[in-house]
């Protein structure tokens, strides 16, 4: 046995790196929940979930208030038992955004826990597919650049090795956005990935209008077109065109994941690991997408989700934002635009615990 002696979770603000912007927000700060397990054995282990700005303290209410007690005395070993028994507890505010990130932040507590008393790496304990998934960039295709700067830094990316970059859309008009497109598209080449995102702007009908704007351009993906909510929506916009449909990042339960699979809604699915609820639902997410033959490409959280798309065949590739520099000592290895998983036992993200105590809210 590995008996939970000690359980906790605060909240830290960690600052964005840069200006974020898309077509419903902009990233304020990224509110990062933490919960720390301590067990008989001697071992210490450290999960976390975030919110790009508002929401982290009702998370932490739920974990202090609700959750965190449950832990203690538990065997740290029995990961889906620890998952359900939280999950269960939770009746009345699941299937929901505040629960899923709390119970995220146990769960990847735990699996670094699994990981550290395995010895090895969490792609390996969580699969073992591959030590190595390519990247794409996001940072530069926020929506308030120029054309000249979207032109700029997808270049850079390209220069960088990176496989792709990603622009964000959401216009006031379907020609300023296929413009902006197709300004990068001449500037990288055939041979470069360029990847759209909406953050659920439009309506189906608008979707479909700008997927037919935007197909001359050889699109990896479609990404958040439509409100998650809107499954017939994306059933719509998937029939009518031949760009891969991207979802996943708001959405917040295997379920959801499953219909829009069933559907045919979904050509890539981009599960996050804390809006999921943790590792647990993220790996049943990503099996259950290979079962449909559709590609992993995780949303944000990029230090985590290198080794977890590497863990499983389906990864096909990491979103390249940086957040969490302030707040960690190295970060893990890019190679010819390859990023490579760490080999550190645990979930290998390398805290700088003076950095967070100094980012410290609650």
């Amino acid at each position: 046995m590995s008996k939970i002696i000690g359980a906790s979770a605060f909240l830290a603000d960690i600052e964005v790196e840069t200006l974020r912007t898309d077509a419903m927000q902009s990233f304020i700060k990224q509110e990062t929940i933490f919960v720390d397990i301590v067990t008989d054995d001697g071992l210490r282990g450290r999960g976390y979930s975030y919110t790009i700005g508002t929401g982290g303290k009702a998370v932490l209410a739920m974990l202090n208030e609700h959750f965190v007690n449950l832990l203690v005395g538990e065997d740290s070993r029995d990961v889906e038992r620890l998952w359900r028994k939280v999950y269960d507890s939770s009746r009345a505010t699941s299937v929901g955004v505040i629960t899923a990130l709390a119970i995220a932040s146990i769960d990847t507590a735990l699996w670094d826990l699994r990981s550290k008393r395995n010895g090895e790496p969490l792609w390996k304990t969580a699969g073992g597919m591959s030590s190595r998934v390519p990247l794409y960039d996001t940072e530069g295709g926020w929506l308030h650049l120029s054309a000249e700067d979207l032109v700029a830094g997808a270049l850079d990316s390209k220069a960088r090795g990176l496989r792709g970059a990603k622009i964000k859309v959401g216009k006031p008009s379907a020609a300023e956005d296929a413009d902006r497109i197709g300004a990068v598209r001449a500037a990288v080449g055939s041979e470069f990935d360029i990847m759209v995102d909406a953050n659920q702007a439009f309506t189906a009908a608008e979707a479909i209008r700008r997927a037919a704007a935007f197909a001359p351009h050889d699109l990896a993906w479609f990404e958040e077109p439509l409100p998650a909510e809107d499954v017939d929506g994306h059933v719509r916009l998937a029939r009518s065109t031949s760009i891969p449909i991207a979802v996943g990042e708001s959405m917040y339960s295997l379920g959801h994941f499953r219909e829009y699979l069933q559907r045919g809604a979904a050509g890539i699915v981009q599960v996050d690991v804390a809006r999921i609820g943790g590792i647990t639902p993220w790996l049943k997410t990503a099996h259950m997408a290979e079962a449909f033959n559709t590609a992993v490409c995780p949303h944000f959280l990029m230090e985590l989700h290198v080794s977890l798309a590497a863990a499983v065949p389906n990864g096909a590739y990491v979103e390249h934002i940086p957040q969490l520099r302030a707040v960690t000592q190295s970060s893990f290895e890019i190679c010819d635009g390859w990023a490579i998983a760490p080999v550190m036992p645990g979930l290998g993200i390398d805290w700088d615990d003076d950095a967070i105590d100094a980012r410290r809210v609650v």
